[in-house]
């Protein structure tokens, strides 16, 4: 029967969905181990406490405004018809067969892990009170009406024809790019540069690495929603782009130095982060291309924050926002019409590659500007950084009265 509930694509999206939320917590290890001991444990909530945050958000109304029924057909922001998950069943939405409930939860994930991937940028000095209320907000007034744009019934990107297959729009570039804007608003740490700010633990680091690349099958095969052959085809080149953006940064450290553990473990993550708009659209040897471009777009890129001297502390920028946008404008080259329902450039159509490059700039600009402005009023209002006093100490026990290791 046409529309019905199949149970393979049901029990591969149940399966998924548990993979993408295995990645945030995954991320909180990712981040923690890179800052000083002082701070691991508000480090690892940074990305713990979006769990249960987020999840609330979305099913009280983050849901609806990203998925509902468009407003006005303006393509900007989705109506209230699924407040609360009103109307969100077992039974399909059309075109698909898995049941709503599914889909939604599905979806739930990215809508978690998206504010967490911006918490790299001002780890060691956050208030923790003003960061739940930036997240709430942000979740509501830039992933959900972006989610809308690109993925909702009726949103505008969607509808220009733009390719994003699994959020490089929606969660790397906006995480990226508004990572860059709190930043710029919230200021260095206390004694950056001069102070050493060494890694307290690499094996958090890489155990996140490792945890975030199985969970990222389930982020982008699972986009496919079934368990098919484009499921297939993403669940092969996630792998083999992480695969290259890993060696070839190890090949960059190495020419620089040392192959470093820890950079390693960065390229694979950028790898990652690169093929996520791309992998349902393009073939494992473009995948292989996209990987090892984004090694060095997102190393460059860090070596310039360093060199000038800025302090987004985890360079959620460099390896979320320019690995993103790289990915999302090589979807409009690489895309193959024997892959997906797009055609790239190199398969002759060159107005792909356009419209890719228009919603990767509408999407800076508006997570950059809204975040930037919401980071001042906040400033304003309750104070992003914690006093000198008590980043000295460490955030573990100024805001959170523990301390993560005796």
């Amino acid at each position: 029967m046409e529309n019905a509930i199949n149970a393979g694509d049901t029990a591969w999206i149940l399966v998924s969905s548990a993979l993408v939320l295995l990645m945030t917590p995954a991320l909180g290890f990712f981040y923690g181990g890179m800052v000083r001991k002082k701070n691991i444990l508000s480090t690892l909530n940074l990305s713990f406490i979006m769990v249960g945050l987020i999840s609330v958000q979305w099913v009280l109304f983050g849901y609806s405004l990203a998925f509902g029924d468009d407003v006005g057909g303006m393509g900007l922001i989705g109506g209230l018809n699924y407040l609360g998950f009103s109307g969100v069943t077992g039974a399909p939405l059309a075109g698909q067969t898995i049941p709503h409930l599914i889909f939604a939860a599905f979806q739930m994930m990215f809508a978690i892990i998206t504010p967490a991937l911006i918490t790299g940028a001002f780890v060691d000095r956050i208030k923790f009170s003003t960061f739940l209320v930036f997240s709430l907000i942000w979740a509501t007034i830039v992933y959900d009406p972006l989610c809308h744009w690109v993925w909702g019934g009726g949103g505008w990107i969607m509808a220009l024809g733009a390719l994003d297959f699994a959020g490089g729009t929606v969660v790397h570039i906006a995480a990226g790019f508004s990572a860059l804007a709190f930043a710029l608003a919230i200021g260095p740490r206390k004694g950056y540069p001069g102070v050493p700010m060494e890694p307290h633990n690499i094996p958090y680091t890489v155990l996140g690495a490792a945890l975030l690349w199985v969970g990222w099958f389930g982020f982008n095969a699972g986009s496919a929603l079934g368990a098919n052959g484009a499921a297939a085809n993403a669940f092969v080149t996630t792998n083999t782009a992480a695969a290259a953006a890993a060696l070839v940064w190890m090949l960059l450290a190495w020419k620089d130095g040392k192959p470093s553990v820890l950079g390693i473990a960065t390229g694979a993550v950028v790898g990652l982060v690169a093929i996520t708009p791309a992998a349902g659209f393009v073939t494992p040897g473009a995948a292989l291309i996209i990987g090892a471009v984004a090694a060095p777009v997102s190393y460059y890129a860090m070596r310039l924050r360093h060199k000038i001297g800025f302090d987004e502390s985890l360079d959620v920028w460099a390896c979320h926002g320019m690995a993103g946008t790289w990915g999302a404008l090589a979807t409009g080259l690489f895309a193959s019409p024997e892959i997906g329902a797009g055609t790239g450039l190199f398969y002759g159509n060159p107005a792909q590659l356009w419209i890719q490059f228009i919603s990767v700039v509408v999407t800076i600009g508006y997570v950059f500007v809204v975040t930037f402005v919401l980071c001042k009023i906040l400033g304003a209002v309750m104070g992003l950084r914690v006093s000198d006093k008590a980043e000295e100490v460490g955030l573990d026990l100024s805001e959170h009265g523990e301390r993560a290791y005796s």
